[in-house]
């Protein structure tokens, strides 16, 4: 019989997330992820096989955990272009508000290892999509209360509002906060 783990798997997965979000997966050592995680290299290899079996692990626990935050944003009361905008300025004050700005993890193994890792940019489209499907839903809400207007493609407009959310995040280490609210009112009023 083996020795029961020592570690919470799931909270390792969250530290080592961290870590690749904030270095990248090429970035990140496995002593740094190790270390993050609260447990021995060895220990490291033995509960997750590899780094890049860890990544992944990593990229579906970002996923789920910004689902939540998304689905939670968005329910929140008001009309749809109230609930996107807050949502949006939420996402990139956390970039602001944070000692690195480090957008977000899917967005930057998207720019690190999109079109050369297959699982990678999987799981950054499933990602994408959920978040997509999220915001689609919001807007059709918004055309049954009248406050979007019934012409406006709700699926169309959530895979706008995405590639807007992957340029904001990506645009969060350059420029000033100010800059891109006002990119997000202009994304907005499409609504």
């Amino acid at each position: 019989m083996g020795r029961p783990k020592q570690f919470d798997e799931e909270a390792a997965v969250a530290q080592a997330m961290e870590v690749f979000w904030t270095k990248g997966y090429a970035g990140s050592s496995p002593a740094e992820l190790a270390e993050a995680a609260g447990i021995g290299k060895g220990s490291l290899y033995h509960a997750f096989g590899s780094k890049r079996e860890l990544f992944g692990r990593a990229l579906n626990h970002y996923d789920r955990a910004g689902a939540e935050l998304t689905e939670e944003f968005l329910s929140g009361p008001g009309t749809a272009k109230e609930r996107v905008r807050a949502y949006l300025r939420m996402l990139v004050d956390a970039d602001f508000d944070t000692p690195v700005r480090r957008g977000c993890l899917a967005v930057n193994t998207a720019l690190e290892l999109g079109g050369r890792d297959a699982e990678a940019t999987l799981a950054v489209r499933r990602s994408t999509e959920r978040s997509a499907d999220l915001l689609a839903a919001r807007i059709e809400r918004g055309k049954l209360a009248g406050d979007v207007p019934a012409s406006v493609d709700a699926a169309e407009q959530a895979r706008f509002l995405m590639v807007t959310i992957a340029g904001l995040r990506v645009a969060a280490r350059t420029f000033d906060r100010e800059t891109l609210h006002a990119a997000i009112d202009t994304a907005v009023a499409a609504l």
